[in-house]
């Protein structure tokens, strides 16, 4: 498997011998910031073509096919539209928190894809508490929402943001659960130690019955943290005409769109780290010429391939399942899913004190 950090090696060798150390390493973080708003932008295209394909195909329709050969320049089209819609001005609004929430949920998701490892030496932050630094900037996103329901001055969007809050807290413990199950499977927190444990076979199969049930209770909660069907109550159509992006125009509007599919990948990544070895490719134990030929695949097709085969199972959630009650929805992350969480902890702290694992 080649190593990616080679090639950053020598590009940041390149430039110090042209400039000064403090310049070269300004140009790299300006260069890594511009990449990342470029593969944010490219992926919420992507996603957005590829859940309207997705529903087409379960509900017998073709989908999106008149923009470009197969309709793939569709979300082309639509980013063009939403660029040039007008924002409309609201009065008796906080006009600076209300321009401030679409922001926070931006930055969030932003700084949770710094973290997230894209190939083997392709990690722009690492360090020790990697994944406890991913779980802790997700949590603004929260904020955002909450700022703009509340700041919108309107009671549907206020209702929309309390749900929102109330579920989003929530799942999070549970998300957070399945994280610390998993952190327990691999003895750290540091995003590459945790993919290199996972060298010899992924966690979902080494780690026995609890891998299983955090990865099946990680899918759950992820898609309810996303805000996603059948958990999608803070922005239900039926009831809060669009939930806490009521108010929202133009391309504020679009910012919550954007950070709903960029979420979704996000989850999906933390679920490939945890479960399926991040980029690490699949190697089975004894079958070397077979893991010879998987050590082929580049390492970022290995990540962003399961990235968005998770994607597919979260978006088919959403076009499977009827949409929950707000008591429903609270009453199986509380009763349900936080005990059984508890239990598959002290599972996994078994299944490693005694070395049961594979």
């Amino acid at each position: 498997m080649q190593d990616l950090s080679v090639g950053t090696a020598w590009f940041h060798s390149f430039l110090l011998g042209y400039m000064p150390e403090w310049l070269a390493v300004t140009l790299e973080c300006v260069l890594v910031g511009v990449g990342l708003m470029l593969l944010y932008a490219v992926l919420a295209l992507f996603y957005i073509l590829f859940e309207r394909k997705v529903c087409a195909y379960f509900q017998c329709r073709l989908g999106p096919n008149r923009v470009g050969p197969w309709g793939l320049l569709q979300s082309v089209a639509d980013m063009f539209k939403i660029l040039i819609k007008e924002l409309i001005s609201l009065n008796h609004i906080d006009k600076f928190l209300f321009a401030l929430a679409p922001y926070l949920v931006i930055i969030a998701s932003m700084l949770a894809f710094a973290v997230l490892p894209w190939g083997n030496g392709l990690q722009i932050i690492d360090f020790n508490v990697g994944i406890f630094f991913l779980l802790a900037v997700s949590s603004i996103g929260v904020l955002g929402i909450l700022l703009a329901g509340w700041s919108s001055n309107n009671k549907f969007t206020l209702i929309g943001a309390l749900r929102s809050g109330a579920q989003m807290v929530s799942y999070e413990l549970s998300m957070g659960l399945c994280v610390v199950t998993m952190v327990v499977m691999a003895g750290s927190m540091s995003v590459t130690d945790i993919v290199m444990a996972q060298e010899h076979l992924w966690f979902i199969f080494s780690g026995h019955i609890p891998a299983i049930i955090a990865f099946v209770i990680f899918m759950i909660a992820g898609t309810a943290e996303t805000n996603r069907g059948p958990f999608d109550l803070p922005e239900a159509e039926s009831e809060l005409t669009a939930g806490y992006h009521t108010e929202y125009s133009g391309i504020h509007f679009g910012f919550f769109y954007l950070a709903e599919y960029l979420n979704l990948f996000i989850v999906s990544g933390v679920a490939a780290l945890l479960f399926f070895g991040g980029w690490m490719p699949l190697h089975i134990p004894g079958l070397d010429a077979f893991n010879n030929v998987m050590d082929y695949i580049p390492s970022v097709v290995w990540f962003v391939g399961k990235a968005v085969a998770l994607s597919f199972i979260i978006i088919w959630f959403k076009w499977t399942f009827p949409r929950l009650r707000i008591d429903q929805l609270l009453t199986l992350e509380w009763k349900y899913l936080l005990p059984i969480n508890l239990f598959n902890l002290v599972l996994m702290v078994i299944v490693v004190t005694y070395s049961l694992y594979l």
